[in-house]
């Protein structure tokens, strides 16, 4: 889920940036450092959005540059285990496919999507469900549950976060339309 959150940090103006305007130095020094990193307490960073205070300096001796404590807004997605969320299939292979949530891409493997036994259509680069002939194709929106989750703070390409769909509710877009349809129908509406 998205969050908007009130932060505090001490950032480091360098020497050449001095004379510039302190707000717009401390914006794009919070912006490079923190836009696409993960905290593990915080969350994955998305957008440092607003400077709310920069407090006075500190100068330490032997750097040339000037500590400021800066309160600012940021926006972060938290991840959590079992937490349902959405996402749009990127690119399918013949283990599974990858599923962009927004910052960060999830891995929703063959034996997570269906009870059916599921092939891969490598000429129009789409997952099959044997039985059912529901598909995945790049580009297809999909609702899916966290069911592994290893954010790394160091390497952020490298977390991994597996997904499953074998829950009712869950699935791709015209999957979830076509149970809700059959659903309809079968109350007779």
């Amino acid at each position: 889920m998205y969050y908007k959150m009130k932060l505090e940090d001490k950032v480091r103006v360098p020497p050449l940036r001095l004379g510039e305007d302190i707000e717009t130095v401390v914006m794009d020094v919070l912006q490079e450092q923190l836009e696409g990193s993960i905290d593990k307490n915080i969350g994955i960073f998305i957008a440092v959005t607003k400077i709310l205070g920069i407090g006075e300096g500190d100068i330490i001796p032997g750097d040339g540059a000037v500590f400021y404590s800066v309160e600012f807004e940021a926006i972060v997605l938290r991840l959590a285990q079992q937490e349902v969320i959405e996402g749009i299939v990127v690119e399918t292979t013949s283990f599974g496919s990858f599923v962009s949530l927004g910052p960060i891409d999830a891995m929703l493997h063959v034996s997570q999507i269906s009870d059916d036994f599921i092939s891969y259509d490598e000429k129009n680069g789409r997952l099959v469900c044997q039985e059912t002939k529901r598909q995945i194709s790049v580009g297809d929106g999909l609702r899916a549950r966290i069911v592994s989750l290893s954010l790394s703070e160091r390497e952020p390409r490298e977390s991994k976060i597996g997904l499953t769909m074998r829950q009712s509710g869950l699935g791709t877009e015209q999957w979830l339309a076509d149970e809700a349809e059959k659903e309809k129908s079968s109350h007779g509406e």
